[in-house]
């Protein structure tokens, strides 16, 4: 695919002074944009990587989405430099649509780079959507360079990139010098369409989504009562951040006395700056009041205040501008406004705008970049010239390498044959310099004495006949690279590589033949043995599972005295080791071939894996027909490894929230319950090579220890990703109400198949309810349809375990649902990887667990002091004086 990038000319100048520059990415010419009146130019001067690649896209005509620009998936990174005046405020914006087909089984996933400073991470979901990301800057020089880089799937591109000069007065913080601010939302309330709002109505050319474009998780929850109101009226907007006259025309009120909404802030928790536009546009008769206070959240200095647009802002349309410099909010964002007793009229809201503050690395030091310059000025051949962006973040210049240390120094330098001439320019700053390659090119002159008193350089290799040798001091050891010399130490090399390029051989022959011997075994030994034939569990002498014993089993489970459980393999018995080991022996059924697949699968696989959130193989056995697996339990383990439990027996995942059992679950520990199961699967799917895919994740294939700790159980129907599986995927396998519906209709089995089994574990630990119920869904008839409708409405309180009863944090459950919610899409490539859903897991357990604290902790605990200031202008903005250490601290808790 390709990129397109435009620059937009000069034609701004009369409204905004200063360069604005927009790139159509990949654009071949230049052109004005119909909608906007925007002037676009191609991009194909301002980089020299890259193809282009024309979108595939059925919804969008717009000319600048029609081509976009592409870069390889390598260890590099590419920039765009855009100049700027230096101390100004820029708004510059990157905007990706990749577009293809939705049967792509995997789409772009990499870094966005402003300078050394993580912009953001392009996660291509939906390709037919366009991803917008904005930062405010304050320039710290003549330029900055935004670049993409650290593909982990497909390949970095990008459809649009602009930069936005801003008024002086706009987005000042007291913290510009060491954070950017990454735009979260900016909405514009009571909108009369879907339609955002930009230039020409917003000179800047803010993009101001329309608060009717409800996107799925984006603005929800509203409150009763809530109303659109309009004006024609001039609203006078000249305040300090400006916002569009057409923006403050357009409100909602709360009719009911109350104004509530949730939004999604992405990237979040996190420190922001925080905007309200409040703009009184109705004309209230003189007995009339608008007083209101924020309800929620509550926040100490701010929600005892009472605002009165008309006063505050020194009349009816006219801006008012109260905000936040830095507040710490949450994942979700659930605030509300209520107004006061004695006022007559419910609260007003025109706008909102919510800024992530972003720490800004530092650059490599100054004066090591003006050392490569010059160096580079020596040769007008070679790639290695044309590497764009910091020499050392976020990735280093291949010929390069840097210290880790802030700002980063250049520590080795390889430019040997690259055609070099001239004298060897000045290196006296390179204070971090320890090995330096010059061999093969054309220096002349003598090598600097300096050279021998950089402290930390010791080697130095030369191979240039006209630079003549000094004395270099003892810190110095010289290397002449004479043809000889080079020879021999690639020789060395050579050999090296060979030799451990042989021994990896043997390893991953050795690996292959492992891996070959149970499937041969499964095919070829009559009874399906994993103990003979060649096997790989017996032969190679793995430490993890040992043969036990038909004898020594009986006398563990006291002759199969305590069942368990029950399932398709067999039954399951408690049993006690000799060394008090307590174990669960799962005993085949038959002698089915099914039967026998499984437990050969099952034995190969929990062989490999080794990880805390998986159950551990302790042995087999295989005497005669009977085929017998051995795995860890503690005290107590609630176990569950079967379809068909013995409630006298065993307790299961399910039994601590199906609402007709005593034993439930709080929120709490529902949310780590699914960390740790997630995390196996994580595992299973990123960290065995190759990959694992359980086929089978389900609430009864996930055991608690005594700790409540769970395991993910039972691989019998497990497949690695790179098997051969038209002999299985003809028939889906799994169990009904967690069964991916695109597994089962192509019969194409991904690891995206295990996400959608979770993602139904997910949303039973949400609901306490099965995944398939007539009785709780109706028409609907599994949990997947029936959640899926409730969350899309934006109503969560509906779907959640009543047991619960209200004892967590509500922005806590949307997140769980929500990544629940992706995870059950119909098609895989919508699907969250499972290192996604982790993530999202401990998201919802940070704001589940900073809310336990909140609670806990008395007021004024806080550590951070926050200060009110008020002033005519701006009577309602709070600041706070913590960022000393250049570490953003909450203002607010």
């Amino acid at each position: 695919m390709g990129l397109s990038s435009v620059v937009l000319l000069v034609f701004l100048q009369l409204i905004l002074p200063g360069l604005c520059q927009v790139e159509d990415c990949g654009g071949t010419s230049n052109y004005t944009d119909t909608s906007t009146g925007l002037a676009w130019v191609s991009d194909a001067g301002f980089t020299r990587h890259g193809k282009v690649a024309k979108v595939q896209s059925s919804s969008e005509h717009r000319q600048q989405y029609q081509l976009h620009r592409y870069f390889p998936n390598d260890s590099r990174k590419y920039c765009y430099t855009l100049w700027t005046t230096q101390s100004r405020r820029y708004l510059v914006r990157a905007t990706f649509l990749y577009g293809g087909s939705d049967s792509e089984s995997s789409y772009p996933d990499f870094h966005l780079y402003l300078d050394c400073t993580q912009w953001s991470t392009i996660r291509i979901i939906d390709p037919s959507r366009i991803y917008v990301e904005e930062m405010i800057i304050r320039a710290a020089s003549t330029s900055i360079e935004v670049c993409l880089c650290c593909a982990s799937a497909g390949y970095p591109f990008i459809s649009t990139l602009e930069l936005r000069p801003l008024n002086t007065s706009m987005y000042v913080t007291d913290y510009e010098k060491d954070f950017y601010l990454q735009v979260s939302a900016r909405v514009n309330f009571g909108a009369m369409s879907k339609d955002p709002i930009r230039y020409p109505d917003d000179p800047y050319d803010r993009i101001w989504a329309s608060d009717i474009d409800r996107r799925q998780n984006y603005l929800v929850d509203v409150a009763g009562g809530t109303e659109k109101i309009s004006t024609t009226r001039n609203i006078k907007t000249n305040m300090r951040e400006h916002p569009p006259v057409k923006v403050m025309q357009t409100a909602v009120v709360g009719t009911l006395g109350v104004l509530s909404y949730r939004l999604d802030l992405y990237g979040f928790p996190a420190n922001a700056r925080a905007y309200a536009y409040l703009a009184e546009i109705e004309d209230l008769a003189v007995n009339e009041t608008r007083k209101f206070t924020l309800q929620k959240p509550h926040i100490p200095g701010y929600s005892n205040a009472v605002v009165d647009i008309a006063e505050n802002a020194n009349g009816s349309y006219i801006l008012y501008e109260p905000s936040f410099m830095n507040v710490s909010l949450d994942f979700v964002l659930s605030f509300s406004l209520l107004k006061t007793k004695g006022s007559t009229r419910g609260p007003l809201l025109n706008a909102i705008e919510f800024s992530k503050y972003v720490q800004i690395i530092q650059m490599t030091e100054a004066q090591d970049i003006m050392v490569l310059d010059a160096i580079r000025s020596l040769s007008s051949e070679g790639n290695w010239r044309s590497e764009d962006g910091d020499p050392c973040l976020p990735s280093q210049w291949t010929w390069l390498n840097c210290s880790s240390s802030t700002p980063p120094r250049i520590t080795r330098m390889w430019l040997d044959g690259n055609s070099l001439t001239g004298p060897i320019p000045d290196m006296s700053n390179l204070i971090r310099l320890t090995i330096m390659h010059l061999e093969n090119n054309k220096l002349t002159g003598q090598i600097p004495s300096y050279l021998g008193d950089l402290p930390s350089l010791k080697e130095l290799y030369d191979g240039n006949p006209e630079l003549k040798l000094r004395n270099h001091g003892k810190n110095l050891k010289l290397v002449i690279g004479m043809a000889a010399g080079a020879l021999f130490v690639f020789a060395i090399l050579l050999w090296g590589i060979v030799f451990l390029w042989r021994n990896f051989r043997r390893k991953a022959l050795r690996d292959n033949e492992r891996c070959k011997s149970v499937q041969i075994a499964s095919k070829v030994s009559t009874h399906f043995s994993v103990s003979r034939g060649g096997s790989l569990i017996v032969d190679e002498g793995l430490d993890v599972a040992y043969h036990i014993t038909l004898a020594e089993i009986e006398e563990a489970t006291d002759s199969f005295s305590k069942q368990i459980g029950e399932g398709s393999f067999g039954a399951v018995y408690y049993g006690k080791l000799e060394d008090g080991k307590e174990v669960a022996v799962k005993s085949s059924n038959g002698r089915s071939i099914h039967g026998n697949q499984q437990f050969v699968n099952e034995v190969a696989i929990l062989s490999r894996i080794h990880h805390r959130n998986l159950v551990p193989l302790i042995g087999y056995c295989e005497e005669g027909c009977q085929r017998i697996l051995f795995l860890l339990m503690n005290v107590n383990f609630l176990f569950s490894v079967t379809s068909r439990i013995i409630p006298s027996l065993t307790h299961s995942l399910i039994c601590w929230i199906d609402p007709l059992k005593q034993k439930r679950l709080d929120w709490l520990s529902r949310l780590s319950i699914a960390e740790d199961a997630a995390r196996g699967l994580e595992y299973l799917h990123s960290g065995c090579d190759p990959t694992i895919i359980h086929r089978d994740v389900k609430t009864s294939n996930i055991l608690l220890d005594i700790r409540m700790k769970a395991k993910v159980s039972d691989f019998g129907l497990s497949r690695q990703a790179d098997e051969d599986l038209t002999h299985v995927s003809s028939v889906a396998c799994g169990t009904v109400g967690y069964l991916d519906p695109e597994y089962y209709a192509t019969q194409k089995l991904t690891d995206k198949s295990d996400v959608y089994s979770f993602g139904v574990v997910l949303l039973e630990l949400i609901t306490g309810k099965k995944p398939i119920s007539s009785e709780d869904y109706g028409s609907e008839w599994n949990i997947v349809h029936w959640a899926r409708s409730f969350v899309h409405k934006g109503d969560i309180t509906s779907i959640t375990d009543p047991s619960l009863e209200g004892s967590f944090k509500v922005d806590s459950v949307w997140r769980l649902a929500e990544i629940a919610i992706q995870s059950v899409e119909p098609h895989g490539f919508l699907r969250p990887r499972m290192q996604e859903v982790v993530q999202a897991i401990q998201d919802a357990i940070k704001i589940e667990r900073e809310s336990i604290q909140t609670s806990a902790s008395s007021p004024g605990s806080s550590s951070t002091r926050s200060l009110c200031t008020w002033s005519e202008s701006n009577p309602l903005q709070i600041i706070t004086d913590d960022l000393s250490s250049k570490t953003l601290l909450p203002s607010v808790r």
